[in-house]
């Protein structure tokens, strides 16, 4: 049973049983320090290949061997990729999304923060819903490009999204302000809130394909881009 310490932050994941359990239209909302207050839709967690744009369902198809299906959420993703006779193994720490993944039928689905990981070897990494900005911070890529690397097999592949959100910085006249002496602009702390509560303030990197190419070969990827969005994302290939 959860407690009501872990239920208080683990926001998303009571979002995502409350949906699962009765389907309905419902909002969690958004919080951060760029964006402001944003909504999303709780069944976003819960559609399917069909529903799906073209950059994602790219994603899945690009998918081989052994899958990690890192920060998995509701499983939609994992759901199409065994769809797809793929061999996949989604993780979130989110106690509460691991349970519906399980009663979706997942029923390998893990609680475990994708750094603690040990021993373990994957042909493919997926980090979809700009799933490479889980480290937070530029420092924190570095991290998670280490950890990547270290559980790669040889051949391996990461596919991933992101976001150029210099688009939020732009004037009138199409330029933009860029203070060089902050945090990369990229670096955004968010909030989940839903039915009067808040989760604890976590910090989600949004990086231009650029800097992920700089970043990644560094780490000893090839980094390729596989994709254009409709809205300054794209999707990525890193090859170890």
């Amino acid at each position: 049973m959860t407690s009501p310490d872990t239920a208080y932050h683990d926001v998303l994941g009571r979002a995502l049983e409350a949906w699962h359990q009765n389907p309905r239209t419902m909002r969690l909302r958004v919080l951060s320090d760029r964006f402001g207050t944003s909504h999303t839709e709780v069944a976003h967690f819960f559609r399917t290949y069909n529903e799906m744009p073209e950059i994602e369902k790219l994603a899945l198809n690009s998918c081989k061997g052994s899958i990690l299906d890192i920060g998995a959420a509701a499983g939609c993703h994992s759901l199409a990729l065994i769809d797809q006779k793929k061999q996949v193994h989604p993780i979130d720490i989110s106690p509460g999304a691991v349970r519906v993944m399980q009663a979706r039928g997942l029923s390998n689905a893990r609680e475990i923060d994708f750094f603690n990981i040990k021993n373990e070897k994957y042909d493919t990494l997926l980090l979809l819903m700009n799933g490479i900005g889980i480290g937070g911070t530029l420092a924190g890529l570095e991290k998670t490009l280490q950890q990547a690397y270290n559980l790669l097999n040889p051949g391996g592949q990461v596919i991933c999204d992101s976001s150029d959100i210099i688009y939020m910085l732009e004037q009138e006249d199409g330029s933009a302000m860029i203070d060089l002496a902050a945090n990369y602009y990229g670096e955004v702390v968010f909030q989940f809130a839903y039915r009067g509560r808040k989760s604890e303030p976590f910090a989600w990197l949004y990086i231009h394909y650029e800097l992920l190419h700089e970043y990644a070969t560094r780490f000893g990827f090839k980094c390729e881009r596989l994709a254009d969005g409709g809205h300054y994302d794209y999707l990525a290939r890193l090859s170890r």
